[in-house]
């Protein structure tokens, strides 16, 4: 299984949100490319990069994503989230270097994004983000959310030729309360690799989300919070 510590972006700064909800924010670290470097030297292959001011269409950290990604070189591939709702903007997010983008909102609310990017970048170069409140998919940086539930969002996207889910429940998000690995693994069988994110708080919870034969697993909170290394979620998962 995939492990990959995140590094969420807003103002230039690495911060973590409780539940998606912008005021409840907390610094973590002044300079992302310094996080990114530590990351890589305690084993990191994948670093999950979110740029919060695009997702909430504030602005852009693009310089800033920039360097990350060039400071890393060929060590870690970065998985790059955060208001990538149109093909060019997806264009972008490779030029600054991703392995892969996430599309969330643009894949709720335009159905043939997620065709389009597959067949120009190859299904490995995008994931689609599945964005959870109650069931239903949230979207624009989880400020809306809409009628469609997730799992015929996920169908849908599959059919479309997504291999990659990333599937978060946002009530578990930053909240240290334990992922939904059993909601994600619901997912997963309807055909796409998925990587479950939100509420990771113990080595227990990558160890089970292992044993349920998930793909991946994203963690926050609980590494920049000293819950446990990222060598040992490295070694757990």
């Amino acid at each position: 299984m995939d492990l990959f510590p995140a590094i969420d972006i807003r103002q230039g700064k690495v911060v973590r949100l409780a539940q998606g909800e912008s005021a409840r924010v907390t610094v973590y670290a002044q300079d992302p490319a310094t996080v990114a470097e530590q990351f890589a030297t305690d084993g990191a292959r994948w670093i999950h990069l979110v740029d919060l001011d695009r997702a909430f269409g504030s602005g852009d950290n693009a310089r800033v994503v920039r360097r990350v990604v060039e400071g890393l070189g060929q060590r870690v591939r970065v998985q790059l989230g955060g208001g990538f709702r149109s093909l060019s903007l997806i264009d972008e997010g490779i030029s600054l270097g991703a392995a892969r983008v996430v599309v969330g909102t643009a894949a709720a609310r335009e159905p043939a994004i997620v065709a389009e990017a597959v067949a120009r970048l190859g299904a490995g170069r995008i994931a689609v983000g599945l964005d959870a409140r109650d069931g239903k998919v949230a979207v624009r940086g989880w400020t809306e959310t809409t009628d469609e539930r997730v799992e015929t969002l996920a169908a849908r996207v599959i059919a479309a030729g997504a291999t990659t889910l990333i599937c978060t429940d946002i009530s578990r998000d930053g909240m240290l309360s334990g992922p939904d690995i059993e909601g994600c693994a619901a997912l997963q069988r309807l055909g796409a690799a998925v990587i479950v994110s939100g509420g990771v708080a113990s080595l227990d919870d990558l160890q089970r989300a292992r044993a349920a034969g998930l793909a991946g697993a994203i963690v926050g909170r609980a590494i920049y919070e000293g819950r446990f290394t990222l060598r040992d979620a490295l070694v757990a998962a």
